[in-house]
């Protein structure tokens, strides 16, 4: 068994991000700018976006945080999405979801412009994806597929199996898994889907994305299979400061010792999920997604 460290990874991609801004800079480029909206206080939302602007420090990133509180309106959200739609020096920004349930999600991620969409949730975005065009993935898909190849994991002709079909996560990661870069034999898998036990222990490589902690016991996953937990859960725990411990979709003990590589909660995907966000950022900064 093989742990993969997505810690590590995202280190030594943002090294490789951060020498090219400084070569763009250098050059006479402007610096790339993400911005952020966050509307209320969260606990995780404020969490991750403290992260985000700190990746962005450590990169050479300019970033914005636009604050709101709860009770912001669906129109003044909107309004500062245009915005920024319309500020050249903004290159991309985020949406942190969830939003409260007066506001359409939908509709504030139909309203960013699809070259600013640097979390790839825009249907544009996502529709050019499924037929193969350029575009911004969504993060946590297109992390999972960085950690593949740099890890050169074996996926032409495997048998995949992705549990969970979320538009941020579940879908995106069947369509990526399935292109030809990838050449997976994909099977998407949810709460309806009958015999998941043994459709799971078939899979050469077993994607969880269902947000449930330590659904993917030992018995569902095969000897030798690469196991990828997407799962962040945050549960109650007394061996923690915090009273709180994160926990992943797979039962780690249990299915550890059977994998050929797994990747554990915390320091797995969730890494790659936010240097992934950096590189779509460069990627609109560059203008290289849409000419």
């Amino acid at each position: 068994m093989k742990l993969i460290d997505g810690k590590q990874i995202a280190t030594d991609i943002k090294k490789e991000i951060a020498q090219e801004v400084r070569e763009m800079v250098e050059a006479g480029a402007k610096q790339p700018h993400l911005a952020a909206i966050l509307v209320g206080h969260d606990g995780g939302s404020e969490t991750y976006v403290a992260f985000k602007i700190k990746d962005c420090e450590e990169v050479g990133f300019k970033s914005s945080l636009v604050r709101f509180e709860d009770d912001v309106t669906e129109e003044e959200l909107l309004a500062k999405v245009h915005e920024l739609n319309n500020d050249t020096d903004v290159d991309g920004f985020i949406v942190q979801l969830p939003l409260p349930k007066h506001i359409s999600e939908q509709k504030i991620i139909e309203a960013i412009d699809p070259r600013k969409d640097v979390d790839g949730f825009h249907p544009i975005n996502v529709g050019r994806m499924v037929i193969g065009l350029p575009c911004f993935v969504s993060a946590t898909p297109d992390g999972i597929v960085e950690l593949l190849k740099r890890y050169k994991i074996e996926t032409s002709g495997k048998d995949c199996v992705v549990v969970g079909r979320s538009n941020i996560v579940g879908r995106p990661m069947s369509v990526l898994m399935s292109q030809k870069a990838i050449n997976a034999t994909v099977t998407v898998a949810h709460s309806r889907t009958k015999d998941l036990k043994e459709l799971c222990a078939s899979a050469d490589i077993l994607i969880a994305a269902l947000g449930a902690p330590e659904f993917i016991k030992g018995d569902m996953v095969k000897e030798g299979a690469v196991v990828i937990d997407v799962g962040t859960t945050r549960v109650k725990s007394d061996q923690t400061k915090s009273g709180f411990k994160l926990k992943g979709d797979v039962a780690f003990d249990e299915v550890a010792h059977k994998c050929s590589y797994i990747t554990p909660v915390p320091g797995g995907v969730g890494p790659m999920t936010r240097v992934a966000l950096l590189k779509n950022t460069l990627l609109a900064a560059k203008k290289e997604i849409y000419k």
